[in-house]
């Protein structure tokens, strides 16, 4: 497989330090409101970054953080913690919206079919850790203390700025629009290992350090959590492009300088999903969750498919209108599968291999999922026996779990449990999906036409129309389907 590489900023073939074995980790989520739907846009291509992993044939580590504590408004550590924000907001104890938020996350993530990590850690459960970690960092000449705080010194570094596709000066925390200046910190890019009371009096969540009474910064939590149970070689660190500065920048300057040695060959950086306004946040615009989708009457598989029909180094622009086009056109694949017949013929084993190659060609460039797709269709057009062409596309979609398998085979369950026309008045068959709501305005239709009442049949056709059914006269009766 070829990944592009945040951090040499080329693609590059994915080489791990242990042949067969990736130790993978990815920022997770600050647990303290909902996940958005551009969040869960990264959540999405890590996912299938990992099953492509596995589909290769490897054994995957894959680690993921919970932070419930530390992560502050701005990321130049000033403002208030993010989780006592929502405590605040949900007049609630931290700990209650951790666990509320946390829940939700893994929902919407059930919901998505991304896959749980082997390991997920709550930044709050390695306390012990932190200190440890930043005290030795100190001992080291990389740290030091400055108004109750613990500051990461990156004046040490012989390079700072390793995502260096910006300019440095804007990259600078405590130049850029908005951002205060920590006047303890000795260099402007600086950054918090350790806060104490000294800091926010009214923090919520504290613990006993060498340093005084405090809480860990957001940036160690990640390091600490990375070497703890992927080891000293990371293989793979993925997470959004928002996150490259000073997230990421700031774990890589901190974790080399305890190791004393590189650490993560290779990042992957998803880029944003913008709205038609702009990029996607919890603080602007209509706040669009899962459950919204849901409540619009979408399948999350439908996201799912948007989000894989783009590439992840791409800027993804959502708009219903771009949902909708992706939700007909998800429906309409589900649609093709399901009138494939399990039964017709023997597997072609061969045959199976040989489209697993394609697509491990076509994805394993820079995990070009949209190509992947696009091997699902040749599947459906290829000269194959239905059971071979089910087989095939099973075995891409454990890669792009759009549950393509599972949706046919409930659809093709449901059009050989119900009649195949419903009969009125006279004669008159209705073949559909089996509604009754709408079957019954497809008789009043015909019936309208039966007595000259032609703007009614009219006026019946264009409501149906409306709700999304294509309706065509047969002779004795009528089709619908929804379009």
């Amino acid at each position: 497989m070829y990944l592009y590489n945040s951090a040499t900023h080329r693609k590059e073939k994915f080489v791990t330090h242990t042949p067969g074995r990736v130790e993978m980790y990815t920022c997770g989520p600050t647990v303290y409101h909902y996940a958005h739907i551009g969040n869960l846009r990264t959540y999405i291509m890590e996912d299938a970054l990992e099953k492509f992993l596995r589909y290769e044939g490897n054994e995957v580590n894959r680690v993921m953080n919970i932070t419930d504590v530390g992560h502050l408004s701005s990321d130049a550590d000033t403002g208030e913690d993010k989780m006592l924000k929502g405590a605040r907001r949900e007049h609630k104890t931290v700990m209650e919206i951790a666990q509320f938020y946390t829940d939700a996350f893994f929902e919407d993530c059930c919901k998505l079919n991304i896959k749980t990590p082997e390991v997920v850690q709550p930044a709050t459960g390695l306390i012990e850790d932190f200190i440890q970690v930043i005290s030795s960092l100190l001992d080291k000449g990389y740290a030091y203390v400055a108004g109750g705080n613990v500051y990461f010194d990156t004046s040490k570094l012989s390079r700072y700025y390793i995502f260096n596709d910006h300019d440095e000066e804007n990259l600078a925390v405590g130049v850029r629009e908005g951002v205060e200046e920590d006047t303890n910190k000795r260099n402007k890019n600086d950054f918090v290992l350790w806060f104490t009371k000294s800091k926010f009096e009214d923090q919520a969540l504290k613990w006993d350090s060498p340093w005084g009474v405090g809480y860990p910064g957001w940036h160690i939590e990640c390091s600490v959590i990375s070497m703890k149970y992927n080891g000293e070689y990371l293989d793979l660190h993925c997470g959004g492009v928002d996150n490259a500065f000073p997230h990421h920048t700031n774990e890589i300057a901190q974790s080399e300088s305890y190791l004393g040695h590189p650490w993560c060959k290779q990042w992957f950086h998803v880029h944003h999903l913008n709205s038609d306004n702009g990029k996607m946040s919890k603080s602007s615009g209509e706040f669009l969750t899962v459950s919204l989708l849901e409540e619009k009457g979408y399948d999350p598989l439908a996201y799912r498919f948007f989000c894989l029909q783009s590439h992840y180094r791409k800027t993804l622009v959502f708009s219903w209108e771009n949902l909708d086009n992706a939700a007909k056109a998800y429906q309409k694949l589900i649609k093709r599968i399901a009138g494939l017949k399990p039964e017709d013929g023997a597997v072609d084993e061969a045959a199976v291999a040989q489209w697993k190659e394609k697509f491990l060609q076509q994805v394993g460039g820079d995990l070009n999922t949209a190509l992947g797709i696009t091997c699902l269709y040749d599947v459906l057009k290829a000269p194959l026996n239905d059971a071979t062409k089910l087989a095939a596309i099973q075995s891409m979609d454990s890669v792009l779990s759009l549950s393509l398998g599972e949706k046919a085979a409930e659809l093709r369950a449901k059009e050989a449990a119900r009649p195949a026309a419903q009969t009125g008045a006279a004669g008159f068959t209705i073949q559909g999906e089996g509604d009754p709501e709408i079957d019954a305005l497809v008789l009043q239709r015909a019936e309208a036409k039966k007595a000259k009442d032609f703007a009614k049949a009219d006026a019946i056709r264009m409501q149906l129309k409306d709700m999304g059914i294509e309706l065509t006269d047969v002779p004795g009766g009528a089709v619908w389907k929804r379009v």
